[in-house]
């Protein structure tokens, strides 16, 4: 009978050691995934590339381009870069000049830029393609953004 009384009261002492200390445990939590910025994420691949689509185009060039909190990337200009994007409100097209002033000749030797990544937290997929590298130089004019 001491030995059930024993046996009992060393079951039951550890019972009660195990329920206080799972009470007054802290449980562990998981940080959130993302990140803690303040500002929204932009970082994009642009390329230059050969062929009629952006799917089956051969990449001849391509970069890295990250606007915030800082400009930086691969890319050569990336503050002029980022300037000109935002300037554009981050729509691509909005840097292709549809009807530039350069005379370019007729020959189709399609070339297609791309940018795939994300502007200001918002995904980007977007593509144009131009009859030559001439027409390409020609719509892009001065700008940064693909001047690598």
């Amino acid at each position: 009978m001491r030995r059930i009384r024993n046996t009992l009261g060393a079951v039951g002492a550890a019972t009660a050691l195990a329920l206080t200390g799972a009470a007054t445990a802290t449980p562990a939590h998981a940080e959130p995934a993302g990140t803690t910025s303040l500002y929204a994420p932009s970082a994009i691949v642009l390329t230059v590339g050969t062929g009629e689509e952006a799917g089956t185009a051969t990449v001849a060039r391509a970069v890295t381009l990250s606007c915030a909190p800082t400009p930086n990337g691969t890319h050569p200009s990336p503050k002029a870069a980022c300037a000109e994007l935002r300037a554009a409100g981050g729509e691509f097209s909005g840097l292709v000049d549809t009807s530039p002033q350069r005379i370019c000749t007729r020959e189709w030797d399609p070339v297609v830029i791309t940018a795939q990544g994300v502007w200001q937290g918002k995904p980007v997929s977007w593509s144009t393609t131009f009859g030559n590298t001439c027409l390409m130089e020609a719509g892009l004019a001065e700008g940064a953004l693909f001047a690598f």
